[in-house]
């Protein structure tokens, strides 16, 4: 049998023990990966190089990136600067149609903007903004997607968990990545945010209005976001100077998300054990979805079936912008069935060269697939942001939680639209500026 074939089946075969066997993942692309590989060389060179690949992962010092981010988070979290947030924007927001939904995804964006994680945003918000939806009689699918799409955000906005991988996998500046999504993450919250406004058109009595807030009392809400800025201004900072790499601003801001919380008495003793252990417990599941990937990614390239897919498309007589559409649909369907972070390190090794071929500008390709992996957090039949809302509000059913999120897909259409039509003034005018 052919290489490139085998290459075919073994995709299939992960499909299927996916579905079929429900393990995770990460262990069966793992598994997959590494029979793959002993199957077209040798039980003895598979170990040797899975061997060799599994340590370069956890030894990597770019990887220690991923904990940190994922910290910050996790002391904002449990420091209660999630209801902070809320509230603030509650009082700015709250007295408009549907004001309570645009409160969420505001508070939503400004909580990823130091989370960097969709599931964390997810069930964060859904234990805050969920109950005060339904005190003012929201209509379930408004509310519940609501917080599924604004949840979304976490893995767009900086610092994403995703573009972090993104930028290690493809040898990209993390910082490039991190500016050149300022301008798509900004468009996407307001398209989600503008969709809300449509939503309360076309079903009035979906969004009630809420009580309005004295100007004294949202001018006194606004102190509760400044530590939640200096952080993100920290990390942006530091990375568009270039004083320090990725994960040194990482550090800088754990050091000053610990320090603020613990001036502002935010932070128990408790919460700092608790946000140890989440971060653990995430950061192994991302490493081991990462290490899982590039196991399966070897077996990828052994077969030369990146390499066959590449001359195979290139040798179509279409347009480039057909071909990255389809590209982009393949991503869609992925993103509906598998964890956008899975899929993205398995598709990368086909689909990354042939877009280069292409000539496309990678850090311009990496906004445009985290926004395509991000939308199918909350498409079915995976939606992991409408599981987790469905699973922390429980009164909610599932179906409910993924119709609600559907309303939300076009804003996502629109914005992978505009930076396919204005790449250089939606990612390149603020990536190229990075030294």
């Amino acid at each position: 049998m052919e290489g490139p074939i085998v290459g075919v089946y073994g995709i299939i075969i992960m499909f299927a023990v996916l579905f079929l066997l429900k393990i995770p993942a990460a262990f069966t692309m793992a598994l997959v990966g590494f029979l793959g590989v002993a199957y077209v060389t040798s039980m003895e060179a598979a170990l040797g190089m899975i061997g060799t690949d599994l340590w370069n992962i956890f030894s990597s010092y770019g990887l220690t990136v991923i904990p940190m981010f994922i910290l910050v988070g996790e002391f904002a979290h449990y420091g209660g600067y999630n209801t902070s947030l809320y509230s603030a924007t509650h009082k700015w927001f709250g007295h408009y149609k549907g004001g309570l939904a645009i409160t969420t995804i505001m508070a939503c964006a400004i909580f990823s903007a130091i989370s960097g994680s969709n599931t964390a945003t997810a069930a964060t918000m859904s234990t805050i903004a969920i109950p005060e939806m339904k005190k003012y009689k929201y209509h379930p699918q408004l509310s519940a997607g609501s917080v599924a799409a604004g949840a979304t955000l976490g893995v767009l906005i900086p610092p994403s968990i995703v573009l972090v991988v993104y930028g290690i996998y493809t040898g990209q500046s993390i910082g490039k990545l991190f500016f050149g999504n300022v301008i798509p993450s900004a468009l996407l919250t307001i398209f989600i945010a503008a969709t809300v406004v449509y939503i309360c058109w076309r079903h009035p009595d979906w969004g009630p209005k809420g009580p309005k807030s004295t100007w004294k009392e949202r001018i006194k809400a606004i102190p509760d976001l400044f530590d939640i800025f200096i952080l993100f201004a920290v990390i942006m900072y530091a990375l568009f100077t270039g004083m320090v790499t990725a994960t040194e601003a990482a550090a800088a801001s754990c050091a000053i998300g610990l320090i603020l919380c613990l001036i502002r008495r935010k932070l128990s003793w408790e919460g700092f054990i608790l946000s140890i252990v989440d971060t653990l417990r995430i950061s192994c599941l991302v490493f081991m979805i990462v290490a899982g990937a590039v196991v399966f990614s070897r077996f990828l390239a052994v077969t030369r079936l990146p390499f066959e897919a590449a001359n195979m498309i290139s040798s179509f007589a279409l347009p480039n912008w057909v071909l990255f559409w389809i590209i982009i649909f393949c991503y869609i369907i992925g993103g509906c069935v598998m964890d956008a972070l899975a899929f993205l390190l398995v598709s990368l090794p086909i689909f990354y060269p042939i877009v280069m071929a292409m000539g496309y500008d990678p850090i311009w390709f990496g906004q445009v697939i985290c926004i395509v992996t991000t939308m199918g957090s909350i498409m079915p039949p995976i939606g992991i942001c409408c599981y987790v809302v469905a699973g922390m509000a429980k009164d909610i059913p599932l179906g409910t939680v993924f119709r609600g999120g559907l309303y939300y897909i076009p804003s996502y259409i629109i914005s992978i639209i505009l930076l396919m039509l204005f790449p250089y003034a939606t990612v390149m005018i603020l990536s190229d500026l990075v030294r």
